[in-house]
């Protein structure tokens, strides 16, 4: 990933008349506003329209020291290099606001999600958290595989399936440890879970980095795009680390005593841990695990119903620049915070376009057994589908789910493919699975229409 680095001239470098002339230009002002409302990087300014006869450089020294009056200082004592600014930018406040009214214990009533379904809810929504930020490693496996194997609670059988699993087992610990206080210890036990079994050497399960070899590369290009701070200063960074995470520490914006939003802090705690990387591997899995307990720790019960990592896994480069643009423009942490809440708000948007359309489904599955054409086992199959489509059937799981013979569960299975319901995939020479249609709602749609 090819990032340019923000120019480093400065006002003398363009002189005062020629800074005066830009500055007065309402058309560049335009320009510095929206670059301060979206908070744009230097590669994004540069494709900005400007009028003729100015150029980008002097406009992103405007833009820099606009900035400076709105950032606040995060900064670890005596360590160079660990000195970070941010400032709460306008729309990143509209959505936290937003969350702070319907993610939170406020609005905890079965009007968002109704009681009876919060369980199932709640494993789904671990699974697809599971399986997202694994995929973001490199877990290569489909979510039907990787949902029927943690439905099941079969074993892993490869390296892919290993690292969900491990996923899936410390998104559960998380849970059990959001009023715990973060300390080096639990940084420690999290990301044990999270690689157990799937590193090249177990000796770095568990532990932090004993040396300084550790760079962060491009994937494509294997350019490396960050060296993280020396070893020998990760005690330190730690306590200071999990102190922020404990609300030990404010920000330092002039007042000892400045507020930091909750969903501002958790992901800076999600960046520092990419930045400080304290281990040899598994920093990324540890670092979106922290978001949530600290999350869930502050009460925002919802985010237990969301998947993260499966919006991040959608926009990967998006979570790799806003990495890069924070570290490349002088550590402001901005960038990463606002790239967070954006994802926050399309998983918590999700989450509510999923619920009402589960609702629909089960007001749709009481119209199947108005249907002459299917049985009970055949009900209770499209039930499934329609509370998880990722389920995956086979004759024999039919056969000993439901008591039949091998005959019977075959018939019920290639009846509910016939009418348009199920799709058959083999696997392997003699494996073969039953899937829900890829045009299921359609299907539904003209049984009822013939019905």
């Amino acid at each position: 990933m090819n990032i340019e680095h923000p120019p480093a001239s400065s006002f003398e470098n363009f002189g005062s008349e020629e800074m005066v002339r830009y500055w007065t230009s309402g058309d560049v002002n335009n320009v510095v506003r929206k670059a301060n409302y979206e908070y744009l990087y230097w590669s994004e300014l540069k494709r900005q329209k400007l009028p003729d006869g100015f150029v980008p450089g002097p406009v992103w020294l405007l833009v820099k020291s606009s900035r400076l009056g709105n950032l606040r200082e995060l900064a670890v004592p005596n360590i160079p290099g660990c000195r970070f600014r941010y400032q709460v930018t306008e729309p990143t406040l509209e959505k936290l606001h937003r969350f702070d009214l319907y993610m939170g214990g406020i609005m905890q009533t079965d009007s968002l999600i109704p009681a009876e379904d919060r369980t199932r809810y709640l494993v789904g929504s671990i699974m697809e958290e599971a399986i997202a930020s694994s995929q973001l490693e490199g877990a290569a496996t489909t979510r039907e595989v990787a949902k029927d194997m943690l439905r099941k609670k079969r074993k892993p059988r490869n390296a892919s399936e290993l690292m969900i699993f491990n996923n899936y087992q410390t998104i559960q610990y998380i849970l059990e440890q959001k009023k715990q206080a973060l300390t080096p210890e639990m940084l420690c036990q999290i990301q044990a879970r999270m690689t157990q079994g799937s590193l090249g050497d177990p000796a770095h399960e568990g532990q932090f980095r004993q040396n300084d070899d550790v760079r962060v590369e491009d994937f494509t290009t294997g350019e490396v795009v960050h060296v993280p701070p020396l070893q020998r200063h990760l005690p330190e960074l730690l306590r200071w680390y999990c102190a922020l995470a404990n609300d030990e520490i404010p920000s330092q914006s002039g007042t000892s005593g400045s507020f930091i939003h909750p969903i501002v802090r958790a992901s800076i705690l999600h960046f520092l841990i990419g930045y400080i990387h304290p281990f040899a591997d598994g920093n990324g899995r540890t670092a979106r695990a922290v978001f949530y307990w600290y999350l869930l720790r502050k009460g925002y019960w919802q985010l237990e119903y969301m998947s993260i990592s499966r919006i991040i896994h959608k926009s990967a480069s998006q979570y790799a620049r806003a990495y890069l643009y924070t570290e490349y423009d002088g550590n402001d942490l901005t960038y990463f915070i606002n790239y967070q809440v954006k994802t926050l708000d399309l998983a918590f948007t999700s989450l509510q376009q999923y619920i009402e359309r589960k609702v629909a489904e089960k007001k749709q599955l009481r119209s199947f057994r108005q249907f002459d054409q299917f049985n009970q086992r055949q009900v209770s199959i499209l039930q499934e589908l329609i509370t998880d489509p990722d389920a995956i059937w086979t004759i024999r799981e039919v056969q000993h789910r439901f008591g039949v013979v091998y005959d019977t569960a075959r018939n019920d299975l290639m009846h509910l493919e016939n009418m348009g319901l199920l799709d058959k995939r083999r696997e392997g020479k003699l494996r073969i699975l039953y899937l829900r249609a890829e045009n299921f709602e359609e299907a539904v749609a003209r049984l009822k229409g013939g019905r």
